[in-house]
């Protein structure tokens, strides 16, 4: 433990640290330790945080400001949402010509328990299931030859959050927050509504790895509508702001002392910044993530539900700056349908459905759709064949789909991509993508293109070599880039 060198104050600046009411501050900081940030002991505090957090320029003229991520976690079914196969009807309940390995042995081949219909003048088939954000059809841009490399969660769900699905690496977040910063500096840079706890790999899949802590994702549940409840900490009960500011300040001046004497710990302004960022989070916190404050009409537009609440907060989010929002559908892997899929896609659709429609719509009345790129996807898509009973799996039923990496579908909106556009395709049953084959790499290296950079060139140093969000992988898809 250090010791204070400074006996007028009386206490050690860790007892100081751990006992001044400074609320939502604790928070901020508990994110950044054991992380180096750029900057040096010398800096400012705002030198660090102008070198971190605030706006900076893309490498060329951006298309997009904001991403907003709505993740099916789980593993959405491509050809029971917006891959339709007429062909499985024909086959059903007998064996396909070409049945590729999957995780575990599935069966014959398995129609959609769902109809679905052209909708806007692009004519963009949409499940049945999805009503709401068939009516934004014309907004769409559907990528029907998604792929990624291995049939399992975690693997995948790394590769479509942090672009490697083996090793700890940046998120897709971080990476934004790193190269573009935020507009507002009051509020998170990357922020992840997840309800009702971490999914598989937890905060790994917002990680900021090896880049600065200060650039990892902010995770809140949104489950909760009490902000006290969301926020934890948000409001300090036992002193006013005044008595924070005071606290603060008295802070920066013992850890001056502490940096002067200390030369080594070259952090120590960036790690102390996060305090003053959560003291300021304190007031635009409460207002960004209080849906209540919208009009009752916009409050119906979006429907009721967890999911339609933080779709709401996701515009709210965007509308004040921040950089990127992650909607994740639920804890777990509610979308993973081993069994009763005709059932349970259905009422996860529902869930989501309203809001997400909402979304585009409320963005575009607003004029922010065409800065801001919507990204909904899973980890990877589902066999069209039928998944074969089999213990701690689908409970001795026959009516699910297995995991399938091979084909899957993405879809995007705004941003500056091409509208009412399906781009590529699966083969005639839906099991792998054959025409116009876009890796999650691909994918990546688009949105970055979308958002000001060279997928290339946006790199950080570590461990003696660049690193990149693509890895040393990733093609840019110019035809979905309008």
């Amino acid at each position: 433990m250090h010791h204070s060198h400074i006996p007028h104050f009386g206490v050690t600046r860790r007892e100081m640290l751990s006992r001044c009411g400074i609320g939502l501050g604790a928070y901020g900081l508990a994110a950044l330790l054991g992380e180096n940030l750029v900057g040096n002991a010398s800096a400012s505090a705002a030198e660090v945080a102008k070198s971190s957090m605030s706006p900076k320029m893309s490498q060329f003229p951006p298309k997009a400001k904001h991403v907003i991520h709505i993740f099916m976690n789980g593993g959405m079914s491509h050809v029971d949402t917006f891959d339709p196969k007429p062909m499985l009807d024909k086959y059903a309940g007998k064996e396909l010509p070409s049945n590729l390995k999957t995780e575990r042995k599935t069966g014959a081949a398995f129609a959609s328990p769902y109809k679905f219909a052209k909708h806007g003048e692009s004519g963009i088939d949409v499940s049945e299931i999805f009503p709401h954000i068939a009516k934004n059809a014309d907004e769409l841009c559907v990528v029907r030859s998604m792929y990624a490399d291995l049939p399992n969660h975690e693997p995948s769900l790394m590769l479509m959050n942090c672009g490697d699905q083996r090793l700890p690496r940046p998120s897709m977040g971080s990476w934004l927050t790193y190269g573009l910063g935020t507009e507002n500096q009051n509020l998170p840079g990357f922020v992840v509504l997840c309800p009702g706890g971490y999914p598989i790999k937890g905060a790994e899949n917002w990680t900021s790895a090896f880049l600065p802590g200060v650039y990892q994702g902010t995770y809140l549940d949104p489950q909760h509508t009490d902000i006290e409840k969301l926020i934890e900490n948000v409001r300090n009960r036992s002193l006013p702001r005044e008595e924070q500011r005071r606290q603060l300040d008295l802070l920066a001046a013992i850890n001056r002392r502490h940096a002067a004497e200390r030369k080594d710990e070259m952090a120590l302004e960036a790690r102390i910044e996060s305090f003053e960022i959560a003291y300021r989070m304190q007031s635009d916190a409460a207002d960004a993530f209080d849906v209540t404050r919208e009009p009752k009409h916009i409050q119906e537009m979006y429907g009721p539900g967890v999911h339609a609440r933080q779709c709401l907060i996701a515009r709210r989010l965007v509308e004040r700056g921040v950089r990127m929002v992650q909607l994740w559908h639920g804890e777990g892997q509610p979308w993973d349908h081993h069994d009763d899929i005709a059932v349970n896609h259905r009422n996860l659709a529902k869930q989501c459905d309203q809001g997400i429609g909402a979304l585009i719509s409320d963005l575009k009345q607003r004029g922010l759709l065409d800065e801001t790129l919507i990204v909904c996807s899973g980890e990877f898509g589902r066999t069209p064949t039928v998944e074969l009973p089999q213990a701690g799996s689908n409970a001795g039923k026959i009516n699910g789909r297995d995991h399938n990496h091979y084909g899957f579908t993405a879809w995007m909106a705004g941003g500056g991509v091409k509208k009412g556009l399906v781009y590529g395709a699966t083969d005639e049953f839906g099991f792998a993508a054959v025409e116009n084959r876009v890796h999650v790499h691909d994918l990546h290296a688009t949105m970055l293109k979308l958002l000001g950079f060279d997928h290339e060139k946006l790199t950080y140093r570590y461990a003696g070599r660049d690193f990149r969000l693509t890895d040393v992988h990733g093609h840019v898809v110019d035809e979905l880039i309008a």
